[in-house]
């Protein structure tokens, strides 16, 4: 059978140009006979191709048959004496071609290309032939490289270190003595008290810090050492031991000082029975210190025993720190009835000045419900900085340190932060008594 007609690709799509047959010589030209035309396009987006009938009458194959036509690239399409490469689905005679595959190239970039596109050239200058306005150079720092969150925290731990020595929160005219008082156990008052001390001392106030629970947390948390046979507070209550001879400078904080207790102070309360005026032991310790002292923070015992009534007696206010949890609230009003006990009877001038709110989850219901309930039962009393959950100021005793030199940009040390300043606030606004 002999088989005159042609083979074109129905399925290429947007290709132009001049169908090339199998008669088509190496020069180019088509035989003579047949002419080729393009038709309009395809419903279906194809382009179709439409011929006069050649000699013989055959038509152009089914489109079941895969013609493809290799793309020239953009080289060899300046050179005109390159012959053009096709590629059929069947093997020419007339033209020896290879089957490949349709790859469309992408042309080389021109310099006025390389100008328009900034991926190609990062510094291209503003106002260039064919350059974008709106071009941005890889150099200037984007949102992601510019991070706030870090920028913040770098900034919050600057101020709560304070490293120029400058005094910025304010001293009061007179020595404030507070109490960390609450029978409840694991509450935070020795982390209050720790973190307490550690911000005012750091911003200007001398402050001293009496441990006064037999475990000895306050100690551990200003890396104070106290191991047996160390002096410490209860040698004052028991044997009369001046206060100055206990106190040690905490090491980093030179506007700090520590009593440290060991476990000899868990005795204490056994033979405080048979002293007289066992009650006063404490103030009467404070009091003979020759030096002065903005702050004096007492670290209570998780009871209302000998020791606890001591500090009660020595302070003239007391801090209570609250856990946004039920139970904290549950043994409050025994607190508060054991503190009017002693105003009645032993100090007069003794009030309960500050209530803070600790361990405080903002994603439980409970947290919120305690400190609606505190505010609207202490009103202004309850500060209006609350000291969140946080894992740094649990990890910053294992290191012998406060959470305020421990990681100054965290949340806890923040939150401290907030509540030191506002307490130091209050002082200077309220007329606190000098200890006498």
């Amino acid at each position: 059978m002999h088989d005159d007609g042609r083979y074109d690709d129905p399925r290429v799509i947007g290709l132009t140009g001049d169908l090339v047959s199998r008669e088509t010589d190496d020069s180019g030209g088509a035989a003579p006979g047949l002419s080729v035309s393009p038709s309009p396009r395809l419903p279906d987006g194809e382009s179709a191709w439409r011929s006069s009938p050649a000699p013989g009458g055959i038509r152009p194959p089914s489109p079941e048959v895969p013609l493809t036509r290799n793309v020239q690239d953009s080289s060899r399409a300046s050179d005109p004496q390159a012959p053009e490469r096709v590629a059929l689905g069947r093997e020419s005679a007339a033209v020896p071609a290879r089957a490949e595959v349709a790859v469309p190239q992408q042309s080389t970039p021109g310099p006025g290309r390389l100008a328009a596109d900034p991926t190609l050239v990062p510094d291209a200058p503003s106002g260039q032939d064919g350059a974008d306005d709106t071009y941005v150079s890889r150099e200037t720092p984007t949102r992601e490289e510019d991070d706030p969150p870090l920028a913040m925290e770098a900034m919050r731990a600057v101020q709560i270190l304070n490293p120029s020595g400058e005094v910025t929160m304010p001293r009061p005219d007179r020595t404030r003595v507070m109490c960390v008082a609450n029978q409840k156990g694991g509450v935070g008052k020795t982390t209050t008290t720790v973190n307490l001390a550690v911000a005012l001392a750091l911003h200007g106030n001398r402050v001293l810090v009496v441990d006064l629970d037999p475990q000895g947390n306050a100690s551990t948390g200003l890396n104070v050492p106290h191991h047996t046979g160390i002096p410490d507070v209860y040698d004052c209550l028991i044997n009369s031991l001046p206060l100055e001879e206990v106190a040690q400078v905490v090491e980093g904080i030179p506007s700090l000082w520590c009593v440290p207790a060991t476990i000899d102070l868990a005795g204490a309360e056994i033979e405080l029975v048979s002293v007289v005026a066992r009650e006063s032991r404490l103030a009467r310790a404070i009091t003979g210190y020759p030096g002065h002292f903005d702050y004096v923070l007492i670290d209570c015992p998780p009871s209302l025993g000998l020791l606890t009534v001591n500090a009660l007696v020595a302070a003239e206010e007391v801090l209570i720190p609250i856990q946004c949890e039920y139970y904290a609230l549950e043994g409050l009003n025994q607190l508060i009835n054991n503190i009017n006990l002693v105003r009645q009877h032993l100090n007069p001038r003794l009030e309960v000045s500050t209530i803070l709110l600790t361990m405080y989850d903002r994603r439980t219901r409970l947290a919120d419900a305690v400190e609606q309930d505190v505010r609207n039962h202490f009103g202004n009393k309850v500060l209006q900085a609350v000291i969140p959950r946080n894992v740094r100021v649990s990890e910053a005793p294992s290191y012998g340190q406060s959470v305020m030199t421990y990681d100054p940009g965290s949340r806890g040390a923040t939150s401290y932060f907030e509540a030191a300043q506002e307490i130091a606030e209050r002082g200077v606004k309220a007329q606190v008594s000098r200890n006498a």
